[in-house]
């Protein structure tokens, strides 16, 4: 018993010993087992993970929002907030709202942002920029989650703006000003809303009695000739509706008191084109806007169902002629009741366009080039004015109102092979023929190599060149005199030595232009080819004008093509306007003006002035001069002379079909080879009566496609817009009509040709 208590006794004190150590801070050192628990235990590594930056999420989320990079935007949405929409319905509710509210910038800014381990908020401020509502400002907050490491925004409606949360939407009701009208340069109307009747035929209720009156009163008010409308219906069914033309109600009331039998009559109210389109290719029309293009436009202020210029000056004044749209901005219910008025704005009145056009001269320019496919430009030589400007075949703009019914023609406007919505004075792009002939000139002259002096033998034929022989015009004028008298009477058919027209023979500089020698030119293009001046023809090409547009501005334009010649065949051709160098009427009108008033390029201008419901005009025309061309007033005056002789001289290439034109007037034949059928037909010069007439001279640039000689064609057509330009009215026939616009037979032949175009 002692023993055992001896033994608990010693046990206690151990253990009270081994309590006192620890408690004492002295704890009994073990090396193995220190050791050990070393090794075991290391000490731990402690790390922080710091959340992304929820600021630079949320910036990326609004750059693509003013970008409206809607996928991108919804790729940043939460799980939660992409089961709730589609991706189709977000961009859908964006761009809606954007468009209601006429959207034209945003900006964004952050402003604050606070964040926890797995959510976020940031706060910022949007401005939207508007056409109608001015600027809307909001600042938001939007509440953001961590999802695989990324933040992910929490989207609803009052991100885009507070007013939309619930369903709500903005709706603009729109204030639109009556669209502005077009007058020419006396306030003539060219385009204006105005209650018209379009006017058809059903040709099995023509009162055979009546015909003749019924096509001469339809050709009065349309402008088509009786021909031209009878050839419409003649094999028609007897009940169908042929369109013919639009009048005014007033130019109509004449023809509907008459009750002839055949006449249909529609009365529509709209936009109107007098005369049946004047300049119809420069000035344009309007169209409904098309689904593709709508939200273009309801940016802009449009409600989508106005009608806008969708070519020509109606494109290009636009801005003008539809005045400062005005609107309303609504919040909207789901259950369309008004919830607030955002903002508001008033309209203004539209402005007119008054052109440089002058109505009747267009009128006679166009009927002048009728028939042919081509243009026709005229333009007030010391100023840039565009008097005219007509491409042929033209097309009647009232076609494309709606309430028109003869708006049934439009789909066989549209796809006419000929093309006639193009306007081939400014964008038709065409070798230049023999008028080119005058830039080669000034260039001979230029060079030093030559003075109006200097001579060369022209003959039928240009052997200069090593591999080829070329033929004048009088050598093919020649073979043709010789086929058409072989045709007639083979026994007295005239050779190469008994045709009339015979090789031009020796020839100073100045005659070569009145005789359109092309060995001459020929020789010229290969001559400073040789003397290392190859590109000296190009530039003096580019100096007059080609190969860049004329800034006219208003209306598409082409450029042209002028090339440096690569070899001496290609500098050949290229000194008679043939090979790669391409031109516009519009820019032979230019320069025409230039040699005209003394060397001056002005800008050809379309616009006279602009013109408010009230107040001044915000824009007057001024003559604006872009360069000047590289001849001394000595070359100059060399060239004019030479230009004259081309009418005056007995042996001028216009002087045979010009007899009785008494215009003074300096100009060019030329006669184009197009690759493709007959030539080209070109004439161009400016005239010199204004001390005699008191009336601004012009110049005049005229192209018939495929009509063949320019002397036979486009000579005849420059007569007859000059003469309604300085009498009022054409005063000689073409040598191929019976009356005005009436050709002698279906196809104008002229025979044997005589003279040089």
């Amino acid at each position: 018993m002692k023993n055992k208590l001896y033994q608990i006794l010693s046990l206690l004190l151990v253990l009270t010993f081994l309590l006192g150590a620890c408690s004492s801070g002295n704890p009994i050192s073990n090396p193995l087992v220190e050791e050990e628990a070393t090794s075991a235990l290391p000490d731990p590594e402690v790390s922080v993970t710091t959340p992304p930056d929820a600021r630079a999420a949320m910036s990326t989320y609004l750059e693509a929002y003013k970008v409206e990079n809607y996928a991108t935007m919804y790729s940043m949405l939460s799980t939660l907030s992409k089961d709730a929409i589609t991706s189709a319905d977000f961009a859908t509710r964006h761009r809606e709202t954007l468009n209601a509210m006429s959207l034209t910038e945003m900006e964004t800014e952050i402003l604050s942002s606070l964040m926890n381990p797995y959510s976020a908020e940031v706060a910022y401020k949007l401005t939207y920029k508007t056409a109608l509502a001015g600027e809307l400002t909001r600042d938001l907050v939007a509440n953001l989650t961590l999802e695989a490491g990324q933040w992910h925004i929490q989207w609803d409606e009052g991100l885009i703006m507070p007013e939309l949360i619930g369903g709500n939407k903005l709706v603009m009701d729109y204030q639109i000003p009556s669209r502005g009208e077009i007058y020419d340069r006396e306030g003539d109307p060219i385009v204006a809303q105005a209650d018209a009747v379009a006017l058809g035929i059903i040709p099995g209720q023509i009162d055979i009695n009546t015909e003749g009156t019924l096509l001469f009163e339809l050709s009065k008010l349309t402008g088509k000739t009786t021909e031209e409308i009878r050839i419409s219906y003649a094999s028609a069914g007897a009940d169908w509706y042929i369109p013919v033309g639009e009048a005014t109600a007033d130019e109509a009331t004449r023809i509907l008191a008459m009750g002839l039998g055949g006449l249909y009559a529609t009365p529509y109210t709209a936009r109107y084109y007098f005369e049946g389109g004047t300049a119809p290719q420069t000035i344009g029309y309007i169209i409904t806007i098309s689904a593709e293009d709508l939200e273009e436009y309801q940016r802009r202020g449009y409600g989508g169902d106005e009608r806008v210029g969708y070519a020509g000056l109606e494109k290009w004044g636009e801005d003008y002629l539809t005045g400062t749209h005005g609107g309303s901005l609504y919040v909207i219910n789901p259950d369309g009741q008004v919830v607030t008025l955002l903002s508001e704005s008033s309209p203004a009145p539209s402005s007119s366009l008054y052109l440089t056009i002058d109505r009747d001269l267009q009128g006679y320019a166009q009927d002048a080039i009728q028939g042919f496919s081509g243009a026709a430009v005229v333009i007030e030589r010391n100023t840039g004015r565009v008097l005219a400007i007509a491409s042929s075949p033209g097309f009647n703009p009232n076609f494309f109102e709606p309430n028109n019914k003869n708006n049934q023609a439009l789909p066989a406007l549209l796809n006419d092979y000929q093309q006639p919505l193009v306007n081939r004075a400014t964008q038709g792009q065409y070798p230049l023929g023999s008028v080119f002939k005058v830039i080669t000139f000034s260039a001979a002259l230029s060079s030093g190599l030559y003075t109006a002096d200097t001579t060369y033998e022209c003959g039928y034929h240009f052997i200069e060149l090593p591999d080829r022989v070329l033929n004048d015009w009088t050598y093919e004028h020649c073979q043709d005199e010789i086929r058409y008298s072989y045709a007639n009477d083979p026994e007295n058919a005239l050779d190469i030595n008994t045709c009339y027209t015979q090789p031009s023979g020796d020839l100073t500089l100045s005659e070569s232009l009145m005789r359109s020698c092309n060995p001459y030119y020929w020789h010229i293009g290969l001559d400073l080819y040789s003397s290392d001046r190859a590109s000296d023809i190009a530039d003096m090409a580019r100096a007059f004008g080609l190969g860049s547009a004329t800034g006219l501005g208003q209306v598409a334009e082409a450029e042209g093509l002028i090339e440096n010649p690569s070899d001496a065949v290609a500098a050949v051709n290229q000194a008679i306007g043939q090979g790669t160098m391409l031109v516009t009427p519009l820019q032979v009108a230019v320069f025409m003006s230039a040699l005209g008033n003394g060397g001056t390029l002005y800008r050809p201008q379309l616009i006279e002035k602009i013109q408010p419901l009230t107040g001044s005009p915000v824009s007057i025309f001024k003559p604006e001069a872009l360069s000047t061309l590289p001849l001394s007033p000595e070359y100059l005056q060399i060239l004019q002379d030479s230009m004259i002789s081309v009418i005056e001289d007995r042996r001028g290439t216009a002087n045979f079909r010009l007899r009785g034109y008494n215009i003074p007037t300096a100009a060019k034949t030329g006669t184009a080879e197009s690759g493709d059928g007959l030539p080209h037909a070109w004439f161009a010069g400016y005239t010199m009566a204004e001390e005699n007439t008191g009336l601004p001279d012009i110049a005049i640039a005229v192209i018939l496609e495929n009509a063949g000689e320019g002397s036979d064609y486009a000579a005849p057509a420059f007569r007859r817009i000059a003469e309604a330009y300085y009498f009022g009215s054409p005063q000689a026939l073409y040598w191929y009509e019976s009356n005005y616009g009436v050709t002698q037979t279906p196809t104008p032949l002229g025979g044997i040709p005589t003279q040089k175009p």
